[in-house]
């Protein structure tokens, strides 16, 4: 009850932090040395341009459905991109052989579960999936 009324009250006196605390967070392998990556780079990842972390080990991306609200939400918050452009970058490298796309896991369960289990793992959770199994990996 108390924790309604709060996101109430943040969304009335700052929609912008309220907005924020909502957002999907990005979350690692707990094994990841990576703590912080740049938009950039993370867009970079979740594309599959970028195939390893920043130290050289290779990073397994794990996303929901296009359709999942929270996909939508971690897109288009964090990447600054639409679903449907990450999927034709995914299919053209599919078609063209010259790549793969990433993991699908079919809800946050899953991927909470995935990510503990897979080393170099790097997908997102809304805050409410979070414990210890998985790192948080901030974006600048």
């Amino acid at each position: 009850m108390r924790h309604g009324l709060l996101a109430a009250l943040l969304a009335l006196c700052w929609p912008s932090l309220a907005a924020a605390d909502e957002s999907p967070v990005l979350v690692a392998h707990p094994d990841v040395r990576t703590v912080h990556l740049t938009r950039d780079t993370t867009r970079a990842i979740f594309a599959m341009r970028q195939r390893t972390w920043p130290d050289g080990q290779a990073v397994r991306v794990h996303v929901l459905s296009n359709n999942d609200p929270v996909h939508g939400r971690f897109v288009k918050e964090r990447l600054a991109v639409y679903p449907h452009q990450l999927q034709l970058a995914w299919d053209r490298m599919v078609f063209s052989g010259t790549g793969q796309a990433p993991t699908r896991v079919f809800s946050q369960a899953e991927m909470l579960d995935r990510i503990a289990n897979t080393p170099g793992a790097l997908g997102y959770l809304e805050r409410e999936y979070l414990d210890d199994r998985v790192q948080v990996i901030s974006v600048e």
